[in-house]
């Protein structure tokens, strides 16, 4: 995989009232590159079976698309990985589960882990956040914003893509990507927006602009 532009994390209840399939499909047709699946608040069962309904439409249009957390549900939904956070699974773990092919990502904030997290053999870090979010129903408390140099920090330590998570949007993310990140990851930029297609693309035109 070598497109890591925009990378959307979903969750219905921060969607406007739309269903995470209406704004996945809206951020398909915007360009997204990657959509993971979070949905925190929804049982396994639930995130299975809207699982397996993305996983159509992301194959369909060669669309990257990745689970959170969970390696048995990445696997049960038949996507391209796994996202991971410092409770989940060791990154060696999700790939003996998954196999060489599989996506394995890692969440981290510092450079020593971002190095262990790629020595551990993962495939690309989100790395965050990058901002307060303003909310803490989002990815990150503001207290544990770690701003674009940190970012630059880590992209500089790894050889593997960086993305910037973390109350990024279309007017920050020029300076995660000019920091070194390959890409942003976000919810509500793009699920709360008025036009999720059109905040989709308003990204990309952004982080292609940045690299530039």
């Amino acid at each position: 995989m070598s497109d890591w532009d925009v990378y959307l994390v979903t969750q219905e209840n921060l969607s406007a009232g739309r269903s995470t399939r209406e704004v996945v499909e809206s951020a398909i047709a915007g360009g997204v590159d990657v959509v993971q699946l979070r949905e925190k608040d929804r049982s396994a069962r639930e995130r299975y079976h809207l699982g397996r309904k993305l996983r159509v439409l992301t194959r369909e249009a060669g669309v990257a698309f990745l689970v959170n957390d969970r390696v048995d549900l990445a696997r049960a939904v038949d996507a391209d990985g796994v996202h991971l956070g410092d409770a989940d699974l060791p990154v060696r773990v999700a790939r003996e589960v998954l196999g060489e092919d599989a996506l394995v990502g890692r969440s981290v904030s510092f450079v020593e882990d971002a190095v262990a997290a790629e020595r551990a053999g993962a495939d690309y870090l989100g790395v965050g956040a990058v901002y307060g979010t303003g909310s803490k129903d989002d990815i990150e408390d503001d207290e544990y914003a770690i701003g674009p140099g940190r970012v630059g920090d880590i992209a500089a330590a790894v050889d593997i893509p960086v993305v910037g998570i973390g109350g990024v949007d279309v007017d920050n993310a020029g300076a995660v990507i000019e920091a070194g990140a390959d890409g942003v990851a976000v919810i509500t930029a793009i699920t709360r927006a008025d036009d999720p297609e059109a905040a989709t693309r308003a990204l990309g035109e952004t982080v292609e602009n940045a690299r530039n």
